[in-house]
């Protein structure tokens, strides 16, 4: 069997806790991988070798920086088909959205080849009598990323190119159940010309993160993941003195007003609900239907969906793959089959698909839920699967008021030709991002990602000028030198004199 050990100071090293998890085929169900799980001890070398390679990396020109990433950015979309098929081996999706994963993390690599500019400081001159101040970002040292299964290649991208181009070096904790893109990415870097050990990577599981999150050599954390381990990441890290970004869950919301083009509507909503199946933090689970269009927006989405070919990521005729693991399948089904106790109407029900041949895979159909009360677990709880559930409002107030009371602030949208209402909307929703007929707006790489609420624990945003900001430290230096002309004027004590 395939074992995925761990990348670290430039080179691949077994794992030698003696424990692996199972990296599972989820078309078929069977575990094709193992994947080495991480001591304290391991957690400790990968740190230690970033933190050797800090020491010339953290002061490496920009020039040379960039140098290497520009040749990154060359290979990576030289191999976006081979990155691709890892993902889609290890994680179910289609091969055209694993593609579009790859090109939405080459985004942020050509964000960091323009580092140059992003790093530039301020300098105001005589603030005082010959005295100037400038202000400049300088890396931190070692940054962690713990990143999640539903985009083993993305998130890492988000996290890792931005924070090599500050000058820092990077420890990498990808998700045990899709682990092998990690090391593509890590060996692609290498490859570039990447100096060995600014880029490691650890796999692992609760020991490696708890590693992490406790080592004092590790000076900053990002995480992207659900609510509940975000929440823990921020308090534990943030107890070590560490710098955290924490992206948690979401509840994404999709209000559709009365004016809006129901058929664009219907497109968005299959889209954004059943896109890569589900799993994906910027899915929308929720549409807020105002007025009278309810019925008609349910069966435009009910014929749309119904019409969704699922099959292996693989099979180029498949829109939608299988769940991650068969627990992860269970779980989601199970929302699904306690809706209609709770008041739901089950308009699609997804729990009982299969696909011919991949009889043993982690399948599950697509499944829409009507008249969902805010009080049902599927409304409540961030389910991560192919479940779409429809609210009623009477008017534009009671549903931005519904919106605004769930816990989740991560993205959301509008549907409408009402140029007014979309701008009273982005004004008054209480999310980090927001589309205007556009169900998933996740924002290009130099503009930054993140939610408000339970979505995001920390300051910074990922990526974008936040990532920038989250990856340096500022420092205000303020300078006078003394005019060659003057006679020595001796030691004075006070402030500067300003005017």
């Amino acid at each position: 069997m395939k074992t995925v050990n761990h990348w670290i100071g430039g080179k691949t090293v077994e794992g030698t806790s003696g424990n692996y998890g199972p990296v599972t085929d989820p078309a078929t169900g069977a575990v094709t991988t193992q994947v080495a799980l991480a001591s304290l001890e391991e957690v400790d070398a990968a740190v230690a070798a970033a933190k050797d390679a800090y020491a010339t990396w953290g002061t490496s020109s920009l020039a040379a920086r960039t140098a290497v990433l520009f040749r990154y950015r060359a290979l990576l979309d030289a191999r976006r088909d081979d990155i691709a098929e890892l993902i889609t081996a290890e994680h179910g999706k289609v091969h055209s959205d694993a593609l579009g994963e790859v090109a939405r993390g080459l985004e942020i690599v050509e964000l960091a080849c323009g580092i140059t500019t992003q790093l530039k400081g301020e300098l105001s001159t005589q603030v005082s009598s010959r005295v100037d101040v400038s202000s400049i970002r300088q890396s931190l040292g070692v940054v962690a990323g713990i990143t999640p299964f539903n985009f083993p290649a993305m998130v890492p991208m988000w996290m890792f190119p931005l924070a090599i181009a500050c000058g820092n070096t990077f420890v990498l904790k990808p998700s045990e159940k899709d682990p092998s893109a990690a090391n593509r990415l890590a060996e692609l870097a290498a490859e570039a010309g990447l100096p060995d050990g600014v880029l490691n990577v650890l796999h692992g599981d609760k020991v490696a993160v708890d590693g992490l999150l406790n080592h004092p050599d590790v000076a900053a954390v990002s995480f992207v993941g659900s609510t509940p381990i975000a929440r823990y990441i921020h308090a534990t890290a943030s107890a070590n003195g560490k710098r955290v970004q924490a992206l948690g869950g979401a509840k994404n919301h999709m209000l559709v007003l009365p004016d809006a083009d129901l058929d664009v509507a219907a497109d968005a909503a299959v889209s954004a609900a059943y896109g890569s199946a589900g799993e994906r933090c910027m899915a929308i689970s929720a549409v807020v239907a105002v007025g009278a269009v309810g019925d008609e927006l349910v069966a435009r989405i009910k014929e749309r969906a119904e019409k969704i070919k699922i099959g292996p990521g693989n099979d180029p005729t498949s829109e939608m793959g299988p769940l991650i693991t068969a627990a992860h399948r269970d779980k989601v089904a199970s929302y699904v089959t306690g809706a209609a106790a709770q008041g739901a109407d089950v308009v699609l029900d997804g729990t009982g698909y299969t696909v011919e041949g991949f009889e043993d895979g982690h399948w599950i159909g697509l499944s829409l839920l009507d008249h969902v009360s805010t009080d049902s677990d599927a409304y409540k709880d961030e389910i991560f699967g192919p479940v779409l559930c429809v609210l009623r409002a009477e008017t534009y107030e009671e549903g931005v008021a519904l919106m605004n009371a769930s816990p989740f602030g991560n993205g959301t949208a509008i549907f409408t030709r009402d140029g007014g209402a979309a701008r009273r909307f982005q004004l008054e929703i209480e999310a980090g991002m927001v589309g205007v007929n556009v169900p998933i707006p996740v924002p290009v790489g130099y503009h930054s990602f993140g939610g408000w609420k339970d979505s995001l624990f920390g300051d910074h945003h990922i990526y974008g000028n936040d990532g920038v900001h989250f990856y340096t430290r500022g420092k205000v230096v303020t300078t006078r030198w003394p005019d060659p002309a003057d006679a020595p004027a001796g030691v004075d004590l006070g402030f500067p004199r300003n005017h």
